[in-house]
């Protein structure tokens, strides 16, 4: 039996993210304002009435809260335990389906989605190539599917990349501390360090600075409760793959998908294609 494309720890990892976080203190304003960041390219209008798909490594269930209400069927697919705060979060999205299993167990049928997505995923999976294209199998041709995947800053000045470096350091130590502590650590990250830098990127901005590079300047209008939930996401997660946009495109050419767009705005890497009308994928 082959080895599942699957790092068991990094599952543990987010299933007691999201039993910690499970969005329920989120203002669903601002959850919104989060949807419409990451799905801001998705072709909602090409999608066929009723239609039916998926959501690879759905977490809490806080991006199927705003599709389900808009497509046919949704399956909501993830490995760990956050998958039964999904159902609780969605008990009233009767059109809603669940499946605890890894990319490569995903219980649907080739070719038979109308679309699919997976948001901040598959850069934890070990083989990210291999997960997406498991993803584009599912879907019908020229079915789209949008992707979030972790940028390793090609956008980016040098002095950035090295900053990331250095937290880069600090994600190796505190994601393989024991989960109550990983938790510890990632809070007081975000009081020390994501907080104070969001805010300073909020006034730099009233001044008329540019904030363009200015680090976690994206968290200067959101709340604290997603600055501490992006900590614990950050520091506490131990398998981290990043790429740049070249090899984004790459893995999703190489994954069956053409016609691909990105999102010019953060977050950073957003990416939207469609399942190849010619080609056979194996």
């Amino acid at each position: 039996m082959s080895k599942q494309n699957i790092d068991e720890s990094t599952v543990a990892g987010f299933g007691d993210e999201w039993e910690r976080f499970d969005q329920s203190d989120l203002e669903s304003a601002e959850a919104k304002k989060l949807f419409d960041l990451y799905f801001n390219i998705f072709p909602w209008n090409s999608l066929p009435e009723d239609a039916v798909g998926f959501d690879l490594g759905c977490g809490s269930g806080r991006w199927a809260k705003f599709v389900s209400p808009i497509v046919g069927r949704l399956h909501c697919i993830d490995p760990s335990s956050a998958l039964e705060i999904a159902k609780n979060n969605l008990r009233n999205s009767n059109n809603c389906e669940f499946y605890s299993a890894s990319v490569d167990t995903m219980p649907l049928v080739d070719e038979s989605m109308d679309f699919g997505y997976s948001l901040g995923v598959l850069h934890h999976i070990p083989d990210t190539q291999a997960a997406m294209s498991a993803c584009v199998r599912k879907l019908k041709k020229g079915a789209p599917f949008l992707v979030y995947l972790y940028y390793s800053f090609d956008n980016r000045p040098v002095w950035f990349r090295m900053i990331w470096r250095l937290s880069e350091f600090i994600r190796y130590v505190v994601s393989r501390l024991p989960h109550k502590m990983r938790y510890v650590v990632s809070q007081l990250i975000a009081g020390v360090v994501y907080f104070p830098l969001a805010r300073l990127s909020f006034l730099a901005e009233k001044l008329g600075l540019n904030i363009n590079n200015m680090p976690l300047a994206t968290y200067r209008k959101l709340s604290f409760y997603t600055m501490r939930t992006d900590a614990l996401d950050r520091f506490g997660t131990q398998l981290e793959q990043r790429f740049t946009r070249v090899e984004i495109k790459n893995l999703m050419k190489n994954s069956g998908l053409e016609n691909i767009k990105f999102s010019s705005e953060s977050p950073y890497w957003c990416a939207v294609g469609y399942r190849s009308h010619s080609e056979q994928l194996i």
